[in-house]
C-alpha cells in the first residue's frame, strides 16, 4: 500500500513538474522581411520578395515562410496577432506549442528595416530576452556592419542562439558569444532560411537536445525540403560544441 502511494505521488509530482519547466520556454524569431531592392540577396520573385508585403514575402506569409509554417503546425496554436502598416514590425504573431505550453513570439521586420531587425536580434541574445532567439532573413551583416549588443554585467540568464541565413557562423558566431549567447545552430554556406527549420529543431531544443542532435535535426528537415541527401543537408549547418 505504501509503496503504491509513494508511485502515485511521484508520478504526480513528475507530471506537475514537467509541463511548468516547459511552459517556462520562450523562444523569439526575429524576421527580416525578404527585399529584392534594399537588401543583397539574390533576387526571388517580385511577388514574395517585397519587403513591404508580410503576407506573401517568402520568410513569412509564404508557405515556408514563419506565418505560413506556424498557422499550419498541428504542434503549435496561434494565440495572438497584430498588425501593422506603418514603422519597421508589420506583423507580430505568437503561438503556443500544444504538448508543452512553450511559447513563440514572432515578429516581421520591413525589408528595409534590416538594420534595426539585426540590432533587436543582438539586443534580445544580450538581454536573454527569451530563452531562444532566432533570426531568418538575408545575412544583412554581408551588406554592412553593426556594433555588438552590450550584455548587462548583472545578467544571470544566457540565450541559447540560431541565426538562419547565408554563412552566419562566419558573420555571427564572436558577435552572439561576445553578447553572453550560445549558438547552437549557424550555417556555413549559401542556404535558404526556411522556417520548417525552427519547427524541426524545436522539439529537440525544448527537451534539452545536444548539439549535434539539433544539427542533425536542422540537416534532415533541410535535406527533406531541398532534396538532397541527409549529409549533404547536415553539412549547411555548422558542427558546435555543447
Amino acid at each position: 500500500m505504501l509503496r503504491s502511494i509513494l508511485f502515485v505521488a511521484s508520478l504526480a509530482l513528475l507530471l506537475w513538474q514537467t509541463p511548468a519547466a516547459a511552459a517556462d520556454k520562450t523562444i523569439g524569431v526575429f524576421v527580416a522581411l525578404a527585399d529584392n531592392k534594399s537588401q543583397g540577396l539574390v533576387p526571388v520573385p517580385a511577388r514574395i520578395g517585397n519587403g513591404n508585403d508580410p503576407e506573401n514575402n517568402l520568410y513569412w506569409g509564404n508557405s515556408e515562410g514563419l506565418q505560413g509554417t506556424f498557422d499550419h503546425s498541428r504542434r503549435w496554436k496561434l494565440i495572438g496577432k497584430q498588425s501593422s502598416a506603418a514603422g519597421d514590425i508589420l506583423r507580430t504573431r505568437t503561438y503556443r506549442h500544444v504538448q508543452t505550453g512553450a511559447v513563440l513570439t514572432a515578429n516581421a521586420y520591413r525589408g528595409s528595416s534590416m538594420r534595426r531587425c539585426i540590432a533587436d536580434y543582438d539586443s534580445a541574445v544580450a538581454n536573454a530576452s527569451y530563452d531562444l532567439v532566432v533570426f531568418i532573413g538575408h545575412n544583412g551583416l554581408m551588406d554592412f556592419t553593426l556594433p555588438t549588443a552590450v550584455r548587462p554585467p548583472k545578467r544571470v540568464r544566457r540565450a541559447d542562439c540560431a541565426v538562419l541565413c547565408c554563412k552566419s557562423d562566419s558573420f555571427f558566431r564572436e558577435r552572439l558569444i561576445a553578447e553572453g549567447g550560445r549558438p547552437i545552430l549557424l550555417t556555413t554556406q549559401l542556404m535558404y532560411p526556411g522556417a520548417f527549420i525552427v519547427t524541426a529543431i524545436a522539439e529537440s531544443w525544448m527537451s534539452g537536445g545536444r548539439l549535434d542532435a539539433i544539427r542533425e535535426r536542422a540537416g534532415a528537415a533541410y535535406a527533406a525540403n531541398q532534396k538532397i541527401s541527409r549529409r549533404a543537408g547536415t553539412g549547411v549547418f555548422a558542427k558546435l560544441r555543447d
